[in-house]
């Protein structure tokens, strides 16, 4: 780190990897010092810093971190150089395209004592913020259920993983990091509808360590754009607009049953509903933010790569479902505690 700041590199000018761009350019105490990308700069986006064609010419322009934002399928020998180099790296989610990929990454960074995090950023979405923080504040009791719907066109961008691995992953870190509970099961079926040799559409059914249910359902085929989150518990429902930053709070309203046939049936009556006013920041940002205190040894929070492992491993086993026709067991996995943002 020099006295400027931490210096910081890109690899990657695709769809995201433009945003990651425009971020670290502007980014206090950080200066982006180069880009690789064989395609070139045809957007313009990398703000002044030099374009590389290879991760070799970047480590000799000397960088404390990388941003890893190109195709999944190279996640791991691009993490695996950076690592050996003995530089920090944020990568993209999925982690890798593989588990035995991941592994070999979390074991890369880790034995190193090397910073590395993965691009889950659905958790510095605002509304999902919120609600983790209401749920570990007890507003819900005890929760029951959570259900996810990730819908939207076919992104052309995407071309070497499936939904499961491209979106599902979103859903599946979110679920474990708002309630702080693994997956101990899931069982799911899959289709191919739009002439891809990857699955486009998901629907999955799981279980988290505590017993919570859970409902996926993702996919590739629908001109309707949603992000949607509900979490169902004792006291009502939390629904989260991701696209909004939006949460809604539905209470369950206490109606006492006169009726002496419906005594014994605990139901739920329709309540209060509020929405929160919450400040919206961009996710994008504030993911980088935390990456960068984290590189420099301050307070943060980031999705580790072992936690980015543990997402992969239940895409895995998505997968591996819809093969299969079976319900998934996932059990017995080392899981670092999920961290605070």
């Amino acid at each position: 780190m020099t006295s400027a700041g931490l210096r910081a590199g890109l690899i990657g000018l695709g769809s995201m990897g433009r945003h990651h761009a425009r971020v670290l350019a502007n980014l206090e105490g950080v200066q982006l010092v180069g880009v690789v990308d064989p395609m070139g700069d045809k957007f313009g986006a990398a703000n002044g810093a030099p374009v590389l064609s290879t991760v070799e010419e970047l480590l000799q322009l000397g960088v404390d971190y990388v941003v890893v934002a190109c195709p999944t399928a190279l996640h791991e020998e691009v993490g695996l150089k950076l690592a050996e180099a003995g530089v920090c790296a944020l990568i993209e989610k999925p982690v890798a395209d593989t588990v035995e990929g991941a592994r070999r990454l979390v074991e890369a960074f880790e034995t190193r004592g090397l910073v590395a995090g993965v691009g889950h950023i659905e958790r510095f979405n605002p509304a999902l913020q919120s609600l983790r923080k209401r749920l570990e504040a007890g507003e819900l009791g005890e929760v029951f259920q959570v259900v996810t719907r990730r819908q939207g066109p076919f992104p052309h961008r995407i071309a070497d993983v499936g939904v499961v691995k491209d979106l599902a992953t979103h859903d599946i870190d979110l679920t474990a990091w708002v309630t702080g509970q693994d997956y101990v099961s899931i069982a799911a079926h899959t289709v191919s509808k739009s002439g891809r040799p990857h699955e486009d559409m998901v629907a999955a059914v799981g279980q988290l360590a505590d017993g919570t249910m859970v409902n996926h359902l993702v996919n590739w085929l629908s001109p309707l754009k949603e992000r949607f989150t509900s979490v169902t518990g004792e006291r009502g429902c939390f629904i989260a607009d991701t696209l909004t930053a939006d949460l809604t709070f539905y209470s369950n309203a206490a109606q006492e049953t006169e009726w002496e046939a419906l005594q014994a049936f605990r139901g739920v009556a329709e309540g209060d509903m509020i929405r929160y006013a919450i400040p919206k920041r961009e996710p994008l940002l504030v993911e980088h933010e935390n990456f960068r205190d984290a590189v420099q040894g301050k307070p943060s929070s980031i999705s580790t790569l072992r936690q980015g492992l543990r997402t992969v491993e239940v895409a895995a086993a998505v997968l591996e479902s819809a093969t299969c026709g079976t319900t998934v067991a996932l059990s017995g996995l080392d899981v670092m505690p999920r961290d605070v943002a």
